[in-house]
């Protein structure tokens, strides 16, 4: 976290991402020690083994320990950094609110924010109409540090769950209650998801808010509300 009078940025702790590179070192270093029999257990058992696992399991323990000790480092400082592109990195003072997350990043200004509040894992702001202006990931950051920077500088906090939670339904195709556009974008939306096309998946979702649905995901399943 970091603050100054006019501002807090809340982002993942360093010390998760230095967790990740010293673990899977230590992964690594003692791996080096076991891979020979570990590689002949699983030639027992299943007749084969990965060749990276047998070409470790080839060298002299004096060689394998700081092989597959650095490999380990490496995979440890990748994942950190992955983790660290993939986690939100949120910028709040008094006028707006600034969103960093996968290389994207977005601000919202306060007077457009009727509602900020965390939905399970996600940080959600509505608008006055309780339209959806932005859903994020914040599993990484502080629940207490996100509920305190908010109220900290007079954000509308509504507290850690959904306040519309009651008014979403599980899609189903055919929905009722829905016409046949909204129920055609979010059958466009699910093969989308299925297909793991996160950009198509987000365009149909603006759609459907323009249409007066608001989405969220949940349980492999799209949840959604109408705009009242």
């Amino acid at each position: 976290m970091t603050t100054t009078e006019t501002s807090v940025t809340l982002r993942i702790p360093n010390v998760v991402l230095w967790l990740l590179g010293i673990g899977c070192g230590a992964a690594g270093f003692g791996l080096g020690f076991l891979v020979k029999p570990v590689v002949e257990w699983i030639l027992d058992a299943v007749g084969d083994a990965p060749g990276p696992l047998r070409l470790a399991a080839a060298l002299p323990t004096v060689w394998a320990v700081p092989v597959l000790t650095l490999a380990g480092l490496l995979i440890g400082v990748w994942l950190a950094s992955m983790a660290q592109k993939e986690a939100l990195v949120l910028t709040v003072n008094a006028a707006c609110v600034g969103l960093r997350q996968d290389g994207a990043d977005r601000h919202i200004p306060r007077d457009a924010i009727g509602s900020v509040f965390l939905d399970g894992k996600e940080l959600v702001f509505l608008d006055a109409q309780t339209k959806q202006l932005a859903r994020h990931k914040a599993s990484d950051l502080s629940k207490t540090a996100v509920r305190t920077t908010f109220e900290r500088f007079g954000y509308p906090w509504a507290g850690m769950t959904d306040p519309h939670e009651q008014e979403f339904r599980r899609w189903t195709d055919g929905q009722p209650g829905l016409d046949e556009h909204a129920n055609g974008l979010l059958r466009a939306r699910a093969r989308a998801l299925t297909d793991k096309q996160a950009g198509a998946a987000a365009d149909l979702a603006d759609q459907l808010q323009a249409a007066g649905v608001v989405l969220r995901d949940r349980d492999d399943a799209q949840q959604y509300r109408q705009i009242r």
